[in-house]
């Protein structure tokens, strides 16, 4: 298969997971919503929404990402996407369509491109309509607006959902591309953490290992060795998904335990891409962000069944017209 069905699996794997994203309590999520087998539109109230507690103030305007969803933080019950409809992708998904459409217009990955097209993205009215807003977007433009460097506004951020971007990108890049340095530098624009800048290569060289023609069980053990054990997991595979990543692994955010479940996930479903994404969604926490580690490996080595993009609007975009962007 190839680096463009990891783009798209990972696509796929955020709208699919997105309405039930960051439900903790799974009990809550089944009855929301049933099982998410197909995409779903989001639905308030959100019994595990945090928004109550959030807070962001833009120092200047330059740092006023929220707009006109600043005035739903502080509420409760609020869902996080409560605006976004069945197969349309979060933010960080919609960045990296962008990602990938700039790379493949102009033929090369330019860090300095991008930073300006992140900033014209999440500064435009209406670009995006989610609620929530991860950390490292409200960090890195609060020092955007104090006149940091943009391509020095990134911070240790250490959730998953720094590798949102990586098979956008890895779709895009020419083949004579320094692939792993590439990967490196996108990621530390937003997360200089370390774990996350290791985990973004391992996934850059799984995908890689998968588009080349390894399978699933061979790359994983092979390339992950040090976020994943097989033998492990074989024990793992006999018990529920809900119990694996809800007492061994957390379902939360963090990648020291959200990038090893999401390798359990794609190391159980190798052959089985529907599985996989919807195995993810229904373990609830932050699916989305692991989901496209998921939907990105099972995609590369499985393909993606039409069906999966039928609705799925980022999906259409990109198979239609892939270079359709601004530069």
């Amino acid at each position: 298969m190839t680096l463009h069905d990891a783009l798209l699996g990972s696509l796929a794997a955020d709208a699919l997971a997105m309405p039930g994203h960051w439900y903790y309590d799974r009990e809550a999520l089944r009855r929301d919503y049933g099982v998410l087998d197909r995409y779903m539109a989001p639905k308030n109230p959100h019994p595990d929404s945090i928004l109550w507690r959030s807070s962001y103030e833009p120092v200047n305007e330059k740092a006023d990402i929220l707009r006109e969803q600043a005035q739903f933080w502080g509420q409760r019950d609020v869902h996080y996407h409560q605006f976004l409809e069945a197969g349309e992708n979060t933010v960080n998904l919609r960045l990296a369509a962008e990602l990938h459409a700039q790379v493949r217009v102009r033929g090369a990955y330019d860090p300095g491109a991008w930073v300006e097209r992140y900033v014209e993205c999440m500064l435009t009215p209406g670009w995006h309509r989610d609620t929530y807003l991860e950390e490292y977007h409200r960090a890195f433009f609060t020092r955007y607006a104090q006149g940091k460097d943009p391509l020095k506004c990134g911070i240790r951020d250490e959730h998953i959902g720094g590798l949102s971007q990586v098979p956008a990108l890895l779709a895009a890049l020419p083949d004579d591309s320094d692939w792993r340095a590439t990967v490196k530098q996108h990621v530390a624009l937003t997360h200089r953490h370390s774990n996350v800048l290791r985990a973004a290569d391992c996934t850059a060289r799984l995908l890689m290992a998968v588009a080349g023609g390894a399978t699933l069980r061979e790359a994983i053990p092979r390339e992950a060795g040090d976020w994943f054990s097989a033998r492990k997991a074989a024990g793992w595979a006999k018990r529920a998904d809900e119990e694996i990543i809800g007492r061994v692994l957390s379902p939360a955010c963090y990648i020291d335990q959200a990038f090893p479940a999401a390798l359990y996930l794609a190391w159980k479903y190798h052959d089985d891409f529907a599985g996989g994404i919807v195995a993810n969604a229904m373990v609830g926490g932050d699916n989305c962000h692991r989901g496209v580690v998921v939907g990105a490996l099972l995609g590369a080595a499985n393909g993606i069944d039409p069906r999966w993009l039928e609705g799925l609007r980022a999906g259409a975009e990109i198979t239609a017209k892939p270079t359709s962007a601004a530069p």
